[in-house]
């Protein structure tokens, strides 16, 4: 019901009648797109490279020792959204932790603050569970033994890593790619805090014609190109997946 509300607002004007003018201003709106879309996948790309790594670790440990570091995981994930969001702002402000700690050192302070390296920070750290869990969820079911028989037949560590490990390990971080990309390119409170409203991103123009403008069919004709994104995305899911899971070849 939601959706058929937002389609049935992108394509009437404010009196009901049928009008495609509201997809006709989107164009006013292609750097805003852009920006999002480049952000999301350079915090997509760094939030693989680096759970990649940590999931793998966690794989292969123990499995109490793996239910732990699970947990340690997501336990940022406790805390409200909101909270996480501004204790980063206070750890990069130009008199905030960082900055504090290199004074102690004779280092000038450094204005990280208000920048897109700020913004695509902001989301690593709130997404990077949700590609770390989806990889270790595919990790921690394979098969040790063909590690071990590839390994008797003379593989080194990178053929291993990469004629098994990785391939076996697609999946899941074809389902991590997407669970970060799209709240990654949605998302509207990061960029307002940590890029200091310099960086519009698809959230905060949608925002923007909801709470402020209350141009509810523009705003909802953004939404549903944001939408089209996702179901591509979804739909790049599903090219690399078959129903259970399983990598196609």
């Amino acid at each position: 019901a939601p959706l058929l509300m937002v389609a049935y607002y992108a394509l009437t004007d404010k009196t009901g009648a049928f009008t495609l003018s509201n997809f006709a201003q989107l164009g006013n709106f292609s750097d805003i797109f852009v920006r999002s879309i480049w952000f999301a996948l350079v915090a997509t790309v760094i939030c693989l490279i680096i759970a990649y790594p940590i999931a793998y670790i966690i794989a292969m440990r123990r499995e109490r020792t793996q239910r732990v570091l699970v947990m340690l995981v997501m336990l940022p994930m406790w805390m409200s959204f909101l909270l996480r969001t501004y204790s980063w702002m206070t750890i990069l402000e130009d008199t905030g932790v960082i900055n504090t700690l290199l004074g102690y050192f004779g280092i000038k302070p450094l204005h990280m603050i208000n920048t897109s390296g700020a913004v695509i920070l902001g989301m690593v750290y709130n997404f990077l569970p949700y590609m770390i869990l989806p990889i270790y969820s595919v990790l921690a079911k394979l098969e040790r033994s063909m590690v071990e028989a590839a390994q008797d037949l003379g593989a080194g560590r990178m053929q291993v890593m990469t004629k098994i490990i990785i391939p076996h390990s697609m999946p899941g971080i074809a389902s991590g790619l997407t669970m970060v990309f799209v709240p990654s390119v949605s998302t509207f409170y990061i960029s307002q805090k940590l890029g200091g409203g310099k960086f519009d991103l698809i959230g905060d123009t949608i925002e923007r014609q909801f709470q402020t403008l209350y141009d509810y069919n523009l705003g909802a004709a953004i939404s549903f190109v944001l939408m089209v994104l996702i179901l591509i995305c979804i739909a790049v899911l599903n090219k690399f997946t078959d129903e259970d899971g399983e990598l196609l070849v």
